[in-house]
Order: C-alpha cells, then structure tokens, then sequence
C-alpha cells in the first residue's frame, strides 16, 4: 500500500538533495514524479527544488488554499503518477496534510514530504505538527551542532550576526540559520547561561 513519508530534520541536513535523488530514481526508471514546492514567498508560477550542492528540478508551487489531492489527481488522470514529492513541507496547511494523505489512501500514490520539524524558536511549524500526527512513516534526516551531537535545533542570525529570539516565523531576507543541538540552542536563546565560548551568544 502507498504510504505517506515526513522525512524531517533540522537545516542543512540534505533533505533536499534526498528528495532529488529519490525523484531522479523514480524518473530514470520510467516512472512520473511529481513534484512540489511551498511557493509562498516566491513570485512566479514556476517554481524550482533547488538543493546546497547544484542538482535542481522544476516543481509545481503550492500556497495556502490550495487542493493538493484534486491537483495529484487531475494530474494523474492525464497520466500516471507513480510518486508525489513536496520539499518545504513545513509550509504545508493542516488540510492540505490530509489531502496528500488521501492520494496515498485514495489514488495509492506514495508521498513523500520532505522538511523542518520547528522553527528557530522551537515552536512547530504548522505542517510538520500535522505530518507528525499522520504520516504513516518519520524519518529523521541527521545533521550535526558545531559539538559533534545530533542537530535538532535552529537559530536564526540577522544581517548583525547576532541571534534573534523574537520575529516572524519565517523571515525571507539577509537572515542565516544555523542547525543546533538542544544544549546549544538553548544557549544561544539565553534559556540557559552559556558554559563554552563557541557561540553567538558570548560574541
């Protein structure tokens, strides 16, 4: 049976560049994959998968409102889709979450989601807390603090270098984001007093 997927992890992980791999695997065997990006902070209709290391794929773009299983399933109609990809899956609405689950129950397509479990305040994103509580599989995508453990945090650093602990859930600008361990985070969001001098915090 086709099965819904959140593959999740913090920033630079390669999620993407997974995705893309996985994608090209289903295409190189004459299989159609479809593929879809958050569009909410892009201008255009065209949009693109792009991963830190060069590989890219066009995409479709989905934003708020938007009926992903009707999408899939007008898609499939014309002709067969053997895979669903969504990068940024974060993005995603609770509703449109249930619809990609519908085109695994409903049209046995697998679907495969792809991004952030919480934003640089800890908080979930909105989509990642829905794939949480659905998604048939979770799969954590590893990547490392600046100690050497596991990375499941994020910090986000304005254009000064200096880490923000108030703002917009999403900020699209001169921002950077840097992946943490919990201990670490917690540091550098002044929860906890910091112990080492590896920080932005003791900057």
């Amino acid at each position: 049976m086709a099965k819904l997927y959140f593959h999740y992890a913090a920033m630079d992980a390669g999620k993407t560049t997974m995705l893309l791999q996985a994608a090209y695997n289903y295409r190189e065997r004459g299989m159609n994959a479809m593929l879809f990006i958050a569009g909410h902070y892009k201008k255009g209709e065209r949009g693109y998968i792009s991963s830190r290391i060069g590989l890219e794929a066009e995409a479709e773009m989905f934003r708020d409102g938007d009926d992903l299983f009707a999408r899939v399933a007008e898609h499939h109609a014309r002709e067969t889709v053997h895979a669903v990809f969504v990068d940024e899956a974060q993005f995603l609405e609770d509703e449109q979450v249930w619809q990609l689950g519908r085109v695994a129950d409903r049209l046995g397509i697998p679907v495969l989601c792809y991004g952030l479990r919480t934003d640089f305040q800890g908080k979930l994103f909105s989509g990642s807390k829905a794939l949480l509580a659905i998604a048939d599989e979770l799969r954590e995508v590893r990547t490392v603090c600046r100690c050497g453990r596991k990375a499941t945090m994020v910090v986000r650093l304005g254009p000064d270098g200096k880490v923000a602990k108030q703002g917009a859930q999403v900020a699209i600008g001169k921002e950077a984001y840097v992946s943490l361990c919990r201990r670490h985070w917690e540091e550098e969001m002044g929860r906890t007093e910091p112990d080492d001098f590896l920080g932005f915090a003791t900057r």
